[in-house]
This record gives C-alpha cells, structure tokens and sequence, in this order.
C-alpha cells in the first residue's frame, strides 16, 4: 500500500526488475511497483529486463502502463541482462533508451501458438474423446485430433494480427519504418551488438551504463545516485535450501512448458 504521507522522492531513481517469464503475477508485481513510482514522483525508472518474454496481454498492459509513466515526465531507461527477447523486447521499447550488454540475447520479434497432436497415442492406448460443440471451431487446437485446414488459416490470422500489433510497436517505439522492422522481425535472435546496428538498442554497455544514462536524461548526480529497488519478489522458505537456484529455474522452465500449450505468445523458446 502507497501510504499519503510517504516522502516523494524527486531527486532519487527508481529501480524495476523484469526477471523471467512474463505472466500474470508479473504484471501485478510490475504494475504495483510502477504505481509507486508515479505517486512517490520518481523523475527517473531504470528498467532491468532479462526475461524470455511471455503472455502477450501482460506484456501490453506492462508496456501502456510505462508509456503513461513517461507522459508524467518520469524519464525511462531499459537495461536489457542476459536474455531480453519477444515480449521482453515489446516491454523494453516503452523506454525512451534502451542499453543491452554486447552478447545478451535479443529480438525475437514474432508470434508463436502450439498445440499438441496426441490423436495417434489416444489411437493406441484405446482412448477415443466425443465431443459436442456449438459451433466448428469451439474445439480448436483440441490433442485429440490434427487441425483442419480451415482451423489453421484462422488461428494464422490471429497470429498475423498479434504480429502485427507488435511490429507496429517496436516501430513507434524506436522511430523505425513499419518495413525496416518486418526485414528483422522474423523471430530470430540477435546479440546487443547486432540490435544496436538494427536500431533495436541505443548504445551498448551494463546496467550501471544504463544507470548512469537514466541520471543523465533526469538531470541526477550519476556518481551518487544509488536507484531505490521497487516490486521485489517475496523470498519464499524454499529459497533458503540448498538447490534452490535450481528448483526455481526448472520452475521457470515448467511455466514455459505450460504457456506454450494453446496461447499466443510473444515468447522466445531457445
């Protein structure tokens, strides 16, 4: 809770951690902390995004609600970590700068729906589903049969519209031509190094580099000014045991797995 009386911080930075999938919990963590900044008036955000990227409405409310965040003044500054691919991208271009490490991995601009086809193992083991519908397409991507040609050029729509929301928003956000972003966006992945060339990122460094570049746009002591970490993830019990760091990235891995099952989503699957 954002108590009335809490002392405003105009002459602080605000830090945010984008760390993993984008799902539902993350937006909720993300949307809280960036509430906190607009109410505290932090005049700068650095953004710090090693994420794979994820569900595609939580990447856009996080993205709106950073634009609005900007259009209070607050000046907002990505630092992209190992990994900021597809939906961490989408996120990342809310900025108004973006850095990125020379090899973190990057773009990864696309679309991608499975569904898996189980019809031959239900063949085998006996299983057979009957179902009833109101309508020919109410059962699509359903595992226990392939999809019809109808049903693949359907879902194909939805792809190209999902894509092509999210091309239009790297070009807004990076001051690109519709057409130069489409050359790239064809899913592949880039180092920083190539993202920089491609217009994808502003200059290459760490995330102090960033720090450093978001006290500078807010007229801030870069040599001083230390950023105020907001939405952290509570530390559970099981984050003391031993093997925990692993425990959390098989779980990290497991929520992969379960996304890409019958959702849209602006995800990058190495």
């Amino acid at each position: 809770m954002i108590w009335p009386w809490r002392r405003k911080s105009r002459r602080r930075m605000a830090r945010i951690v984008v760390d993993g999938p984008i799902t539902g919990d993350t937006r909720k963590r993300v949307l809280e902390a960036l509430r906190e900044v607009k109410q505290r008036e932090f005049p700068a955000l650095l953004l710090r995004i090693d994420s794979p990227g994820g569900t595609v409405g939580d990447s856009q409310e996080i993205h709106a609600a950073l634009l609005r965040l900007r259009e209070q003044g607050c000046r907002v500054v990505a630092s992209f970590g190992n990994i900021s691919a597809s939906g961490g991208v989408y996120i990342g271009v809310a900025a108004e700068k973006i850095v990125a490490n020379p090899g973190t991995i990057t773009g990864s601009i696309g679309v991608i729906l499975r569904g898996n086809d189980l019809s031959r193992v239900f063949e085998k083991i006996g299983i057979r589903f009957d179902t009833v519908k109101s309508g020919p397409f109410k059962d699509i991507l359903s595992p226990d049969r392939p999809l019809s040609d109808a049903e693949r050029a359907l879902l194909q729509e939805l792809i190209d519209s999902s894509y092509g929301q999210f091309v239009g928003v790297v070009a807004q956000g990076r001051n690109l031509e519709l057409e130069t972003v489409k050359r790239f966006a064809d899913g592949r992945v880039f180092s920083g190094e190539q993202a920089q060339a491609l217009g994808l990122v502003d200059e290459l460094g760490d995330e102090d580099h960033a720090r450093r570049l978001a006290a500078q746009l807010a007229d801030l002591d870069a040599d001083d000014i230390r950023p105020v970490t907001l939405g952290k993830q509570r530390r559970k019990l099981s984050g003391l045991l031993p093997g925990s760091q692993l425990l959390h990235q098989l779980q990290q891995r497991l929520s992969i797995e379960l996304m890409g099952s019958g959702q849209v989503l602006w995800l990058y699957r190495p």
